[in-house]
């Protein structure tokens, strides 16, 4: 990169990290606005043990290629024909071959650069032998980027109106088409996947292109999570239940622990001292820099409480294993460095725990039509009230990005209402999986629709845990829940070869 195209993207850099800041602060300001919506992702922030990168092994068997994607879909104007590299990356290694009609296993990617996303992916990997399946990743933030920079695709809504849940997953279709035609591999079935946000994305591909995909494996998929179908509250009170059922002082210490963060901030130089208790980098803004910063350490616990670490247990262990006389601050202070590490300061920033890139199509997202409500009372969960009120997140929206969101239209376009009633007899094979520990689990579907429609939950289970790969130390009851996703996709794909079979048959009599 020459000097100045490295000046340019320093000087972009700093203008995006403005807006985000400026996002940030005008919906944290206060304890009565509108709770920031926890990321919806299958990747654990670093700091919860991620790792970085695929095995070398692993690397090995990854082959990487673009498709020359269409930019718009859905219109007829010249600009819509406008085209942009779109990367995937496909593993060869377990295919039976397109002679054989081995099925085809496709991710699809979510709101991560696929680098960042495939290292978290397990579950593919594992069962691809079995199965003899070609993989297939597709990705839909990271180096996929329209208009030749993220610079330009991210610059306003012209640009960003394209990047959209109906615009990825018609990507998605057109890539899964070009590959089959490339591969001669129109017979092989294709099963696709997803997981948080992706999930979503691969229970509404399988319900848009059924005749592009046989069946959808949705892990933690909050597909409900909309308009009034969920509890705005239901996320927090998922991570209070959780805390609660840990350790009960646990639960207290943190409860009573926004009463004193006001109290101490309302005191001569209060933000400074806050600051100081919690070994905040750079000093606080305002008050909600640092309950915000608290609010996602807790939200990340829950969220991610995996085995065999569970991070609840590693927070509420930090603040009940306090030294005794410890005031209420100091026990709280304990838990966060129990969480993340000791350290000698805490980036209070949400972009310290996810990749900026990340953050800003996400925060673009939820400004147009990833309107999820939450919001939360006084005294129903263990955090201060933060209603979700709709015209002020339109207002701040509109203020950031010159366009208001449109909040019903991820029902209007999906469906969600009346769900069992709608989907009983119009889709079929989707496994909605979720663990019931999961925050976002409230807003999944955690049961039945139909004989082919199916909920898979796990009382213990956390976001996506069943989409990663699998290791020693894995609970019987997660070995259990991803052997009964495996023996379902086996069904799907064994009737497929029967209606296969039977139709080539028929067709050879006619």
């Amino acid at each position: 990169m020459n000097r100045s195209s490295l000046i340019q993207s320093q000087q972009w850099l700093i203008s995006i990290l403005a807006i985000i800041v400026l996002f940030f602060d005008t919906t944290c300001i206060s304890a009565a606005q509108a709770k920031i919506l926890p990321r919806l992702s299958v990747k654990r922030p670093l700091f919860l043990g991620e790792p970085a990168k695929f095995s070398e092994s692993v690397s090995e068997d990854l082959q990487t290629s673009y498709y020359h994607q269409t930019l718009d879909h859905f219109n007829y104007r010249p600009e819509s024909y406008t085209t942009f590299q779109q990367r995937y990356v496909m593993n060869f290694k377990y295919w039976g071959g397109a002679n054989a009609s081995a099925p085809i296993f496709v991710y699809l990617g979510a709101e991560d650069d696929l680098d960042y996303e495939l290292p978290a992916f397990g579950f593919l990997t594992d069962n691809a032998p079995q199965f003899k399946a070609l993989l297939v990743y597709i990705e839909y933030y990271g180096k996929s980027i329209p208009f030749g920079s993220r610079n330009e695709a991210f610059k306003d809504a012209s640009s960003l109106g394209y990047f959209n849940s109906a615009q990825a997953i018609a990507d998605y279709a057109e890539v899964i088409l070009y590959l089959k035609r490339k591969l001669l591999a129109e017979n092989s079935p294709v099963i696709v996947f997803g997981a948080s946000y992706g999930g979503k994305l691969a229970s509404w591909f399988r319900l848009k292109y059924p005749h592009v995909a046989l069946g959808a494996l949705a892990s933690s998929a909050p597909i409900l999570y909309f308009d009034d179908i969920t509890p705005q509250n239901g996320y927090d009170f998922i991570v209070t239940k959780n805390f609660r059922e840990v350790s009960e002082s646990c639960y207290r210490t943190i409860s009573k622990s926004w009463s004193e963060i006001d109290r101490v901030a309302s005191e001569p130089n209060g933000l400074s001292i806050l600051g100081n208790k919690f070994r905040i980098c750079d000093q606080l803004n305002n008050l909600g820099e640092l309950k915000e910063f608290l609010e996602r350490t807790y939200d990340i616990a829950a969220q991610y409480d995996d085995p065999p670490s569970y991070p609840v247990s590693m927070v509420c262990g930090g603040i009940d294993g306090a030294p005794e006389g410890n005031d209420t601050l100091s026990r709280v202070f304990a838990g966060v460095v129990a969480l993340r590490g000791n350290f000698s300061c805490y980036n209070a920033s949400y972009t310290t725990d996810y990749p900026i890139e990340t953050i800003e199509g996400w925060n673009w997202q939820t400004c147009s039509e990833m309107v999820m409500p939450m919001g939360r009372g006084d005294n129903d969960t263990m955090f201060p009230p933060a209603p979700f009120n709709l015209t002020a997140y339109s207002r701040d929206c509109t203020s950031l990005y010159g366009v208001p969101p449109r909040p019903h239209w991820v029902t209007s376009y999906y469906g969600g209402h009346d769900i069992e009633l709608i989907l009983r007899r119009f889709a079929s094979n989707i496994i909605f999986s979720n663990g019931l520990r999961d925050p976002y689990s409230v807003g999944g579907v955690l049961k039945n629709i139909s004989h082919s429609v199916v909920a898979i939950i796990t009382v213990n289970g956390s976001h996506c845990l069943d989409i990663r790969g699998a290791t020693s130390t894995d609970p019987e009851w997660l070995v259990m829940q991803r052997k009964a996703e495996v023996e379902i996709i086996e069904g799907w794909i064994a009737q497929y070869y029967a209606d296969l079979h039977a139709i080539t048959k028929l067709n050879d009599h006619v």
